[in-house]
């Protein structure tokens, strides 16, 4: 299939991009801004890919884009936590631009689109955020399922990789000396390995299923108790970890959210590994 990976220079976007590549598929990617994508170390190294380069929050350039691309799929992985016209507004550009050509669209959602009162979340949760970026993600899901009724719109949890994830980067540093900080305690999510959330993300787009999905890993675990897993998997010493209470001190948001994803597992055959599994030591795998 032709693949249009919206946000394709970020952490999940490379990984969605990588796969389809090497699965065989014509894979086109976007990135924001004229400089080739640096942020991730292995960004600039994925060949095989055409590299465009949009702003998502222009309706027009978006919409000559993908009319230009002519995609079978396409992939929306872009956000800025701080910027509701990239994440909610560039997302309903790209699910009109989509519509308008007959791509199939998987949209990339969060759990922060959920208060945390409930705790556990299936797909039919309404969502009701606390902070600006939730409700970004909210508005987002109303405008792909408006514009594009058969979207998939996948909501996940923290997305962990091999060592260059934003959260494994930060406990690398917290262990190291190299940054202050505190791992919540009572900060609970659903990790899930970036390369199962891509995979999932390629078998939902070539699925014929629709509406919201939830990938993320089965184990809820605190944001200290991830880090104590990844500072074991990496040889760090994790009582250098220092912890605190987002309640407390850290910056208001969500404390307990858990994806049921129990519908969406029975319809994938891309099994979602917990955190416990996927990072464990290297040597116990």
């Amino acid at each position: 299939m032709d693949l249009l990976v919206v946000g394709g220079s970020g952490f999940l976007g490379r990984e969605v991009a990588r796969r389809a590549r090497d699965a065989g598929a014509q894979v086109t990617a976007t990135r924001h801004g004229a400089a080739p994508p640096t942020f991730h170390s292995r960004a600039s190294l994925l060949t095989g890919v055409a590299w465009r380069t949009v702003d998502i929050r222009r309706r027009e350039d978006v919409a000559r884009l993908v009319a230009d691309v002519r995609p079978a799929v396409v992939v929306n992985a872009a956000y800025r936590q701080s910027d509701w016209a990239t994440t909610a507004d560039g997302a309903m550009h790209v699910a009109a631009a989509a519509a308008a050509t007959g791509a199939r669209l998987v949209q990339v959602s969060s759990d922060a689109v959920f208060s945390g009162r409930a705790v556990r979340y299936d797909e039919t949760a309404p969502p009701d955020p606390i902070t600006p970026y939730g409700a970004a993600k909210a508005a987002a899901e109303t405008a792909v399922k408006g514009l594009d009724p058969t979207a998939v719109i996948a909501r996940t949890s923290l997305i962990i990789g091999d060592g260059d994830s934003v959260h494994e980067t930060f406990v690398h540093a917290l262990a190291s000396g190299a940054t202050t900080g505190a791992l919540f305690t009572d900060d609970v999510r659903c990790p899930v390995h970036v390369g199962d959330l891509a995979a999932a993300l390629l078998e939902l787009a070539a699925s014929p299923h629709t509406g919201i999905h939830h990938v993320a890993g089965p184990d809820p675990v605190n944001r200290h108790e991830l880090g104590t897993l990844i500072a074991r998997r990496d040889g760090l010493d994790a009582t250098a970890l220092p912890t605190g209470r987002r309640a407390a001190s850290g910056p208001p948001g969500p404390l307990d959210v858990r994806l049921d994803c129990t519908t969406t597992r029975a319809r994938l055959t891309t099994r979602l590994r917990g955190a416990h599994e996927f990072l464990a030591r290297r040597g116990d795998r």
